[in-house]
């Protein structure tokens, strides 16, 4: 078994662990209904996440013309309650993903999740797909407090003190995940298979990958 240098592997979730867009988007059409406004398409849910349930319903909302602040806090309130009921229906995890998990972990590196959705949210599907046990850590936007969420490197500095210290490599699919690492001053692999806002290649990352399968060849090179 080749050398690993990292002590710790950090994994951003949507889009890079777990493919969860039809949940997203059903939570969103759901706010979206109550407010009068038309659905999003699934396929278009992908194009909105990023930055945080609340970023993604702004974008749907002001894709059709905005609303004033009072009126999209209720909106706001309702998806995250209807989410908090209907976040795991149709979300899985990515081919490969655990695997990936499993051989890192027999490589005695400690695994952590760094995500922008609530903590809450995000322990409660990782447990009900049975994937939570693999993680020293699970960080959460509303972890570290208001204004520490990436892209600040913050929760990617967390993980590294979780999981006992050491060097870390993150993963991930947005500009959010490369700047909270560059900021870190950590590598970074983007995951191009996933929910990039352009593409993958064109993040800035150390490397990119097109499928889970990839990743443990592409940090061997880092």
């Amino acid at each position: 078994m080749t050398d690993f240098r990292f002590d710790i592997v950090g994994f951003d979730l949507d889009g890079t662990l777990l493919e969860t867009h039809r949940d997203l988007g059903a939570a969103v059409n759901h706010a979206l209904d109550l407010g009068g406004f038309a659905p999003v398409p699934a396929d278009h849910a992908s194009d909105l996440i990023g930055g945080g349930a609340k970023i993604m319903l702004k974008k749907a909302v002001d894709e059709q013309g905005g609303l004033p602040e009072d009126e999209f806090r209720r909106l706001y309130k309702a998806m995250l309650a209807y989410y908090a009921e209907h976040n795991a229906v149709h979300t899985r995890p990515y081919p490969h993903a655990e695997e990936v998990l499993r051989e890192l972990a027999a490589r005695r590196v400690q695994l952590a999740v760094v995500t922008n959705k609530f903590e809450s949210f995000a322990r409660q599907i990782l447990t009900t797909l049975g994937l939570a046990e693999h993680f020293v850590a699970i960080i959460g936007g509303d972890t570290m407090g208001k204004g520490r969420a990436k892209p600040a490197p913050d929760p990617i500095i967390e993980a590294r003190a979780r999981g006992g210290g050491g060097s870390i490599a993150f993963v991930g699919d947005s500009s959010y995940d490369v700047m909270a690492a560059r900021a870190a001053e950590v590598p970074v692999v983007a995951a191009a298979y996933g929910y990039c806002d352009k593409p993958g290649s064109e993040l800035g990352a150390d490397t990119h990958i097109d499928s889970l399968a990839e990743l443990i060849p592409a940090l061997e090179r880092l």
